[in-house]
């Protein structure tokens, strides 16, 4: 029977033969390892400058009326920032005028430059705001990288030429805003979060990880993987940048998950390697020790984390796949480097691993592990004895909480969550004091007749009037703007209109139009989405009474409503590819049905709790406080809850593995089950408690930033670690492990697989 468990066990023995290889050649492995991630390292420097601020979602309908202003309208202002004026006379008056020519002028000649509209090309009142201020729009367009890069220079010129006009007009000030800077100033908030998070977190990872081992060297090695896995992972999303659009979220979720994921691997390596120093073996064959052990652990746990992000490649969204592909960078580099540099720099260091060790820390001996771990074996005796006490103690108040998770709302958060300090964000509340922040978020309609030309035909343009009267009747809209509009109704003045306009609004072949509605200041950011899902339901027909006529909806309202779509469509399909990819890989590794399932069912627990704890802070406003927003939210963005599920679920089950492996090698070892649960967790509570108490620090540096997305992650990341390392792994999991007994390991978990000792 055992020798036909080994046979099924053909995926251990594989792992098993390639960390052998890997321990034979080690010095080779390790040294082309390390010189791929020393070549990489100049790489990350360079690599934000790539990422995109701005959110694609693939196939939607707003991405296709992008597509269409640029290929089929040609259109200068596909992307446009705004230039609000302040301080200048009105701009209806010939003073003001006069005083707004330079700016025209000078915009025009920038660079990247494709359109310039203001109050001096159209006589429109929309460009007059409440208190005298005006506004120009600028369309860019860029063939060098992201468009993005041209905000620094359109700065510069804003502040050139305001300090020319500053002499005549003390109170000039030109701000930029629209979703180009608001995206750009968002990249400088996230850099300043990653910034601030790395010199909050270090010092205090390096705190703990001293704690946990005593020693300086020990502890910097951990660290220094870390370091390595977001250098290497940056480096390469650097590369791939080039060729795909990949977020400027890339930088946050490559910080904190390689500090957590690096560190807690480097941890349990450093650990075992300690643990076979204690016991009297010189470095190299600690080091191989170690390595045998931890490693496949390992492997089992990065591939479990990987299984999570790789999910999120099936989603649509710039965002949510850029985070896909830099978690599965960071596992995969963080494991290859614990598993190849870090078993050799150990067989080099061999007891020297206890240099720098801090006064206040025993010094190392044989008999260490097993003093450190007899509170751990105590408690762990007292939850075999009492295992349905346990479930109950620890499982009611994370009921309630897990709770919650009924109420979560994934709607776009109420309320001003950009970085108040950013001037796109001045410059959008100065709009707002104008009543013209409509200009920013603009519904972006587009007509098309099946026949009937829009431009040289009386009953096209008849269409297109009636449906922008329509829309302009609306409570909900400020201003609807439309070539005929402009054109004052008549259509025989379109040839007064000038080139640039006719592009914007009219296609080249006049069968399509574009419809511009600035929503009324009154509407918030979600009744504009539920009015593009409303125009979306009503239909053209409904809309033009023209058969065969079709209407796209796009601007910022839109793509917040297909994002919200397509993340709500989406996440089952994530839920069940990571449950199931992640259900494979523990069959794998353990060799067992019971601990597979108890496994996933613990982390679905962990993850609704930290939702329901993320409803109760975030969403509801209990003590948000505290983390910098001053109220609830009402909703969290829908980015959080499908890229915290794909996180949450790989690195809750680190300490799974870690547990459920260390009890299965007691049992293997010979102790029955009773025993071997208090043994592995002598083994592993300390490592798991010091590894989480990294993690949560990690996650929660990031809760303190003005990127409202990532303090959400952060939050709910530092939440699951916290419950999932106390209640769930050292009170519930054991319960469980108890409860079940030897079925635990049905039905070939018990079988020694080759190279494993007895």
């Amino acid at each position: 029977m055992v020798r036909k468990f080994r046979k099924r066990a053909w995926v251990t023995t594989i792992l098993y033969d390639m960390m052998n290889a890997m321990h034979v050649r080690r010095l080779w492995v390790s040294g082309i390892v390390l010189a791929a991630a020393i070549a990489l390292l100049p790489f990350s420097f360079h690599a934000e400058r790539h990422l995109e601020t701005a959110t694609r979602v693939e196939g939607s309908q707003a991405e296709t009326v992008r597509q269409e202003l640029a290929d089929r309208f040609r259109s200068p202002f596909v992307d446009e920032v705004v230039l609000v004026v302040q301080g200048l006379p009105p701009a209806d008056s010939g003073e003001g005028a006069q005083a707004l020519e330079p700016i025209a002028t000078a915009l025009r000649g920038q660079p990247g430059v494709s359109g310039v509209v203001s109050y001096l090309d159209s006589h429109d009142s929309v460009f007059l705001g409440r208190g005298g201020g005006t506004f120009v729009l600028v369309g860019l367009t860029s063939t060098e990288g992201p468009i993005e890069l041209l905000v620094p220079k359109l700065h510069q010129l804003a502040s050139s030429l305001q300090n020319q006009l500053r002499g005549r007009y003390p109170a000039v000030n030109l701000q930029l805003t629209g979703e180009i800077p608001l995206n750009f100033d968002i990249r400088k908030a996230s850099s300043d979060d990653v910034d601030r998070g790395e010199s909050l977190v270090i010092p205090a990872t390096l705190a703990l990880l001293l704690v946990a081992f005593g020693s300086l060297i020990a502890a910097l090695i951990p660290l220094a993987v870390g370091q390595l896995a977001i250098a290497t992972t940056m480096a390469i999303t650097g590369f791939l940048a080039q060729r795909w659009h990949l977020s400027i979220l890339v930088q946050n979720l490559a910080t904190m998950l390689g500090l957590g994921l690096g560190i807690d691997y480097g941890l349990l390596m450093v650990s075992r390697f300690r643990e076979a120093i204690s016991a009297g073996h010189d470095g190299p064959a600690a080091s191989v020790i170690a390595a045998r052990q931890a490693g496949g652990t390992l492997l089992i746990s990065a591939s479990t984390v990987a299984i999570g992000f790789s999910a999120l490649l099936t989603v649509p969204i710039s965002e949510i796949r850029s985070i896909g592909i830099a978690g599965f960078l960071v596992a995969g580099m963080s494991v290859l480097l614990t598993n190849t540099i870090v078993p050799t720099a150990l067989a080099w260091l061999g007891p020297r691993i206890n240099l720098g060790r801090l006064p206040f820390t025993p010094k190392l001996d044989a008999h260490r592990a097993e003093r450190t771990g007899i509170r751990w074996r105590q408690w762990g005796k007292v939850i075999v004895a009492h295992p349905w006490l346990a479930l109950l103690l620890a499982g009611t108040p994370l009921l309630l909480l897990a709770w919650q998770v009924r109420r979560l709302d994934t709607s776009l958060p109420r309320g001003d969550w950009l970085p108040a300090a950013a001037e796109s964000v001045q410059a959008l509340h100065t709009l707002k004091q104008m009543d013209r922040e409509g200009v920013v978020e603009s519904l972006r309609i587009i007509v098309e007749l099946p026949s009937d030309s829009i431009a040289q035909t009386d009953t096209g343009w008849s269409v297109l009037d009636r449906l922008t009267k329509r829309l302009a009747s609306d409570p909900r809209s400020g201003r609807v703007i439309s070539i005929t509009t402009i054109a004052d109704g008549n259509r025989s003045s379109l040839l007064n209109i000038s080139r640039e306009t006719r592009r914007t609004f009219l296609s080249s072949d006049g069968q399509a139009a574009l419809i511009e509605v600035l929503p009324a200041g009154s509407v918030s950011v979600r009744d504009q989405v539920n009015w593009v899902r409303e125009l979306r339901k009503t239909g053209a027909l409904a809309l033009t009474g023209v058969p065969g006529a079709t209407l796209l909806v796009g601007g910022i309202p839109a793509l917040n409503a297909d994002y919200e779509t397509i993340i709500r469509d989406r996440f089952p399909s994530v839920m069940a590819l990571v449950v199931g990819g992640t259900l494979i890989a523990l069959l794998c590794g353990f060799r067992s049905i019971i601990v597979a399932l108890k496994a996933i069912a613990l982390n679905l627990f962990s993850v609704a709790a930290s939702f329901g704890a993320l409803v109760l802070v975030f969403q509801n406003g209990h003590g948000s406080r505290f983390l910098g927003v001053p109220e609830g939210t009402g909703s969290v963005f829908p980015l959080v809850p499908i890229v915290a599920f794909a996180i949450v679920f790989g690195l809750s089950m680190d300490y799974e593995v870690f547990l459920v492996a260390r009890v299965l090698e007691a049992r293997r070892n010979g102790l029955s089950e009773i025993d071997a649960i208090p043994e592995g967790l002598a083994r592993t509570a300390g490592l798991i408690t010091s590894a989480a108490a990294i993690m949560i620090v990690v996650f929660a540096a990031f809760t303190f930033g003005d990127f409202l997305v990532v303090k959400m992650i952060g939050f709910t990341l530092a939440v699951a670690v916290f419950i999932d390392a106390t209640l769930v792994r050292i009170v519930i999991g054991p319960a469980l492990l108890r409860i079940a007994g030897d079925w635990n390991w049905w039905p070939g978990g018990l079988a020694k697989t080759r190279g494993q000792r007895s």
